[in-house]
Formats: C-alpha cells, sequence, structure tokens
C-alpha cells in the first residue's frame, strides 16, 4: 500500500574539496565507464527501474534515504537490482552496506517524484506531473560521482525520465500517478570485496520545491559481506581515503 504524497527529491553536494559548481566534468577511467549500464536489466528499461526504486523507498516502515549509517540497508531489497538511497538533503550520510554478489546498484544521484495529491490533483494530466518533475532537473548545476576513487564521467548524460506516469501502487489500479525525473546511475554488479561511492550534486536556485537542493552522501559497499582478511584490509584502506 502506498503511504503518502509529498513532492520529493533525492541528491546531494559534495564537498568542496572535490568539485565546484559548474566544473567541468572529469574523464571516466576505462575500468568505471565499463562499470555502468543503460541498458535494460531482467528485461526492465533503466525508466521502469527508477519507479519501482521510488515505490520501494516510499514505502518502507522507515523511508532508506533518511537511513543514518546504512543500518536500514537491507531493507525491503529483492531482486536483481539493490536500491541505493541519497537522503532528503539535510545530512550527510556515510553509510556502510552488506551487498549480494551478482547485483546491479541503482544509484540516484540527484532526482525528483511528482504525483497526484488529493481530489484536485486526480485530474492532472501525465504531462503536468512530467514537468513538474522536470524543473529542478533542467538545472543541473552540478554533480560528480567517484565509484572507487575514480570519476564516472558527466554524469549529465544519465538524465533518465520515467515511461509515462505509473501507478504508485502497481498492485491497486485505483492508486494516484507519478512520474519521475533525475539523474540516475546504474552500476553493473562489482567484485567481491569492499568499494567506495561518493556522490554529489546540487540544482541551481529556483522558486520552485527543491530548488537549490544540495545534498551529499558516501557508501562503503562489502560486495559478499565481510569474511576474508583481505575485504579487512582493504576497508582500512577506503577509510583511510575517504577521510
Amino acid at each position: 500500500m502506498f503511504r503518502g504524497c509529498v513532492l520529493s527529491a533525492v541528491g546531494m553536494l559534495l564537498a568542496a574539496s572535490l568539485f565546484v559548481a559548474n566544473a567541468a566534468s572529469p574523464t571516466p577511467s576505462a575500468s568505471t565507464a565499463e562499470a555502468l549500464t543503460t541498458g535494460p536489466v531482467e528485461g526492465a528499461s533503466l525508466g521502469e527501474w527508477t519507479a519501482r526504486w521510488w515505490r520501494w523507498a516510499l514505502n518502507q516502515p522507515v523511508q532508506p534515504f533518511l537511513d543514518p549509517d546504512g543500518r536500514f540497508c537491507g531493507i525491503g531489497q529483492e531482486g536483481p537490482v539493490w536500491f541505493l538511497s541519497g537522503t532528503n538533503g539535510r545530512f550527510r550520510p556515510k553509510r556502510e552496506c552488506e551487498v549480494p554478489e551478482g547485483k546491479y546498484l541503482l544509484v540516484p544521484v540527484i532526482n525528483m517524484i511528482y504525483w497526484q495529491r488529493g481530489p484536485g490533483d486526480s485530474r492532472l494530466p501525465c504531462k503536468t506531473l512530467q514537468a513538474s518533475a522536470a524543473v529542478n532537473n533542467d538545472h543541473l548545476r552540478s554533480a560528480v560521482v567517484l565509484l572507487d576513487d575514480k570519476p564516472v564521467g558527466d554524469v549529465r548524460l544519465f538524465r533518465v525520465r520515467s515511461e509515462g506516469c505509473f501507478p504508485m501502487d502497481p498492485d491497486d489500479p485505483s492508486s494516484p500517478l507519478g512520474a519521475a525525473d533525475g539523474y540516475w546511475l546504474m552500476i553493473k554488479p562489482l567484485s567481491r570485496g569492499p568499494h567506495s561511492l561518493v556522490v554529489g550534486a546540487n540544482y541551481g536556485e529556483s522558486d520552485v520545491a527543491y530548488g537549490g537542493m544540495n545534498q551529499n552522501f558516501e557508501y562503503v559497499l562489502h560486495v559478499g559481506g565481510r569474511n576474508t582478511l583481505s575485504d579487512a584490509a582493504d576497508y582500512g584502506r577506503l577509510l583511510i581515503a575517504t577521510q
């Protein structure tokens, strides 16, 4: 059952030591460029996966983007794609997360959703919902993503819009429709062991909700668990690198 109706966004601003607004996008290494996919995963497009991400994020007992340290990383996770979370724009978490091997990772760099929120909104056409979700994403100011300390490249190339509008509760045909828009990365399954992910982005100032949003978040992802001495050594190096 769908739990609420609010305008929401997920994204973040990386620390100034890593980038400044309007800076040129870094060139990705071959390894990080090859780590991403824009094609279907298990027959579903990236647009469909982002719709599934929003349903997941807004229907958990604890909204995952409020997770302070990774303690809720596994909540509601199922299927071939593991969902990561940003924040609500009010804090800068460093999270640790154990991820099963073989999972794709869907990363919300910065994004928004808008849906029918009441009797009046129930008559809003899909194109109006799409336009409302797009406003701030039309004014992305800066975005940087580092995977294992290497930039993935120009995040502006990874803007994803939901395919039309989608029911917020797929099992209830009368549930409100929503539209999502933003910048997302689908990371291919990572090798076993710890990996670091640092994400930062911000919107330009505007008069609409979440205009000027600034956020940041970091993950240490323990793929396949934390079961080997080599994992522990690699994790120690990651901690030193991110301090």
